[in-house]
């Protein structure tokens, strides 16, 4: 059985939350895209390594600011004492909180190390800060990770550490210090994990909100210069995309001290909330995401197919498959006739005509949406414009073509005498020398007289007993004064004919 939830199906109105305009064959196809949410709701969580969770055993607890308290206890047989990993993700009410507890620091000085992995099996776009929640103390050090790929390759997101120097050889920043040509830089920052007090300051912040705020002001009014950079900075739609998260826990809070080696139940890693505010990318080809069998699906629109919209539905293969795009301004395109044709993945807009033109066009093409074949190259009229074989050589002839280029058509320019469409081939009547030169003898008509021998059609030899005075015009063998005036006249005769 299949079931579907819908994801915000009852939102407000906005700019991409239409895929066609109008109704019928002559609809407008228009770019689109789910609402946000906080796929909180739709995440799998995982911790490792096994055994981390508490519990299991039973184990007493103190805290850094009551540290000789250890009054509490972690119990994973008792429903009120255990903090299983689900308690990261799930909805708090009435005010009690609830949280994922490790293990004490019991065995210093190994390190206490914790993985948490956030999956969603699915391509998603982050649209505002992601904040993950700590009791009893945020960590000295830890680093925030992401998958573009289901789990299969990780690449750090961000470092955090209350010394990024000693922790990881970087020295700290914050998105504030980054410019609008490195705002995909990996950050190590310290402003999450210096000790002001468990109680205070709770919150590690991913700040999405703040790097947006680059393009589009403090307030993110100007939401246009925002998905202008989006389509034509390479990397930085893909740098807010991810499918799933993982943190990595590397050192847990202090209390602004140095480890206390005579208690050490103090020290652990506590996560009572991950907010993951997000949509699923779906390629700007549909307006609605939909659980369907515990795995999130795109709605697909503009004959697309795919959990991602990423390739063309099937029936649909008389163009390669392109996202749609945010521009052209202020509407974008949905791209159903693919604008770059399978030959470019880049884009460039040209703000003051409104155009966006593909960049470093492939495959031998050229134009604004790489629809032409560069200079020596000609479209193979067999092959769909999508093909990476659409642009055939020319291969014109060195020797019988005037020019190395070729008609649309792949018709070589060429030289006197020469023929074929690359021009390697001769005309009748002349020889190929060079790319074609005009016969002066041939076994039809310009024989060769009184016996003479036709050589690669320029030059008759004559015969070693021919009488008479030996005279050699025009290319023609006499063996007298007569006889050479007889073959000029002939040769003219025959030139007339011509």
């Amino acid at each position: 059985s299949i079931h579907l939830v819908y994801l915000f199906s009852n939102r407000p109105s906005g700019p991409l939350d239409a895929c066609s305009l109008g109704a019928g064959p002559g609809r407008q196809a228009l770019p689109c895209q789910p609402p946000p949410t906080n796929m909180k709701e739709f995440m799998q969580i995982r911790v490792d390594p096994p055994g981390i969770t508490c519990g299991n055993p039973p184990e007493r607890f103190c805290t850094l600011e009551n540290p000789y308290l250890c009054s509490d206890e972690c119990d994973a047989s008792s429903p009120d004492l255990s903090h299983p990993p689900q308690l990261m993700g799930d909805r708090e009410r009435g005010g009690l909180i609830t949280y994922w507890q490790t293990i004490t620091w019991s065995r210093y000085p190994e390190p206490l190390l914790a993985n948490i992995t956030l999956s969603w099996n699915k391509s998603l776009e982050v649209v505002d800060d992601i904040i993950i929640t700590f009791e009893y103390g945020r960590p000295t050090s830890m680093v925030l990770e992401k998958s573009m790929d289901k789990g299969a390759t990780w690449q750090p997101y961000q470092f955090y550490a209350d010394d990024c120097l000693e922790a990881f050889g970087m020295s700290p920043k914050q998105v504030s210090d980054l410019a609008p040509t490195n705002l995909t830089r990996v950050i190590c920052t310290e402003k999450y994990s210096r000790w002001v007090g468990a109680k205070e300051e709770k919150n590690v912040v991913f700040e999405v909100r703040a790097r947006f705020g680059v393009f589009a002001g403090p307030k993110l009014i100007n939401m246009d210069a925002l998905y202008v950079r989006m389509e034509t900075m390479k990397g930085l739609r893909d740098f807010f995309t991810f499918s799933n998260l993982r943190l990595r826990l590397l050192r847990p809070a202090l209390g602004g001290t140095y480890v206390q080696r005579d208690n050490l139940l103090k020290y652990f890693y506590a996560v009572s909330n991950i907010d993951v505010p997000a949509r699923c990318r779906c390629n700007l080809h549909a307006s609605r995401c939909v659980l369907r069998d515990a795995t999130l699906q795109c709605e697909c629109e503009h004959n697309t197919g795919g959990q991602d919209c990423q390739r063309c539905r099937g029936g649909f293969r008389s163009r390669s498959w392109r996202p749609g795009s945010y521009l052209p301004l202020p509407r974008g395109a949905a791209n159903t006739y693919c604008e770059c044709n399978g030959h470019s993945n880049r884009c460039s807009y040209i703000d003051f005509i409104n155009v966006v033109t593909c960049v470093s066009c492939k495959h031998n093409t050229r134009g604004q949406s790489c629809q032409y074949c560069r200079l020596g190259y000609y479209r193979n009229a067999s092959l769909p414009l999508d093909d990476d074989n659409i642009c055939a050589d020319c291969d014109c002839d060195p020797d019988g073509s005037a020019s190395p280029h070729c008609s649309d058509s792949g018709l070589c320019r060429c030289k006197a005498g020469a023929t074929g469409r690359r021009c390697d081939s001769c005309v009748s009547g002349f020889t190929w020398r060079g790319g074609g030169a005009e016969n002066l003898c041939d076994s039809e008509r310009l024989l060769c007289q009184n016996g003479g021998t036709c050589v690669d059609f320029l030059r008759c030899t004559c015969p070693g007993n021919s009488t008479g005075t030996s005279v050699r015009k025009m290319g023609r063998c006499c063996d007298d004064e007569g006889g050479a005036s007889a073959a000029l006249k002939h040769f003219l005769l025959l030139a007339t004919r011509r």
